[in-house]
């Protein structure tokens, strides 16, 4: 028996950052994103000899150990780990015996989701392998809860119910982790014209997207005036990018971006750098209308708005800071998972 899941990674369009808390808890938070043609997958095939088999075939690494009740958390594939701890503490009752294997499309740190989707991926296969009832909140939830709570990683609660739900969403935040997820019906022709105009570029950069999350929630704890400002300019922004794609107004999309990104630098200090700005400036000066870092920021992926037959002309003029540009689709689909 063969168990497969995948999960897609994510575009934060518009409101990045207000998913943290205590931002959320205190303000609301809002956030439009978009899923890609990108993905975290897993796979887990039960073993009978008492072993359990880690295997994450992009970073290369793998693990044989004992199947216990509990894995040392210990900086070695530590994803991996506190989910079988809290599928055995909350499920299974009894240590499991099997490989799980995983891979992602994108490298750790690229501002696409990549971790937490991951999260959802493995979460997704356990539920799969172990028919546990759990509907696209609650796992989206335990996803969360895993990450943010059990292993201590800084950040929000977007990219688990990105991955977990699909497609484009207007989601909001508040209180007691809450979170409500509006699915949103655009017209197939403004997501195609969405998807051909906005460049996904890689810069050939990773960041701890930690380092700059910590800044951001003590800056809000501190009630650091630019910070806060910001973060409610970008709760604004998710509001305006929505309106504007479901009415199909994709001229003002390359403008709500860059009023996103002009307040996303407030946030904390790293979101941005020399580097960075000069990649924008240059998509700008070439035909871009606006852009951003994907994520909480200082590196991995950035993308632009480019419109009319801007898109050639802005792709070469990035080529002389050695990154990539990457072709995608979005994608309706969030989490599947199989048996075979």
């Amino acid at each position: 028996m063969i168990i497969r899941s995948k999960a897609p990674l994510r575009l934060g369009l518009a409101g990045g950052g207000t998913d943290v808390a205590p931002f959320s808890e205190l303000y609301g938070g809002a956030i439009l994103n978009a899923t890609i043609s990108m993905y975290a997958y897993a796979t887990i095939q039960p073993r009978s000899d008492g072993r359990i088999v880690l295997n994450s075939m992009d970073k290369k690494e793998f693990y044989n150990l004992e199947a216990t009740d509990h894995l040392a958390i210990d900086g070695n594939l530590d994803l991996h780990k506190g989910i079988y701890n809290r599928v055995v503490s909350d499920y299974s009752k009894k240590p499991l015996s099997f490989e799980l294997s995983t891979y992602v499309d994108a490298p750790p740190g690229s501002g696409l989701g990549t971790s937490s989707t991951l999260v959802v991926a493995i979460v997704g296969a356990f539920a799969e392998w172990l028919n546990l009832p759990m509907g696209e909140y609650d796992l989206a939830h335990l996803a969360y809860e895993i990450e943010r709570n059990d292993l201590g990683m800084a950040g929000g609660k977007q990219d688990q119910y990105a991955a977990t739900f699909g497609g484009v969403n207007f989601m909001e935040f508040s209180r007691e982790d809450k979170v409500i997820v509006n699915p949103l019906r655009i017209r197939e022709k403004y997501l195609d014209e969405l998807a051909h105009n906005l460049i996904l570029y890689h810069t050939e950069t990773s960041r701890l997207s930690s380092k700059i999350i910590e800044q951001q929630t003590k800056n809000v704890l501190a009630k650091n005036v630019k910070s806060l400002e910001a973060m409610h300019k970008l709760k604004d922004q998710a509001v305006m990018m929505k309106e504007a794609i479901l009415m199909g107004e994709l001229d003002k999309i390359g403008e709500i971006l860059d009023f996103g990104w002009q307040f996303k630098k407030n946030l904390a200090e790293g979101v941005s750098n020399s580097f960075i700005d000069e990649i924008y400036e240059t998509a700008m000066n070439n035909g871009a209308t606006g852009g951003k870092i994907s994520g909480a920021g200082g590196g991995g992926f950035m993308f632009f708005y480019c419109p009319g037959n801007n898109r050639s002309k802005v792709i070469e003029s990035l080529n002389r800071f050695g990154g990539q540009t990457k072709r995608y689709e979005f994608t309706s689909k969030g989490l599947s998972t199989w048996t075979i």
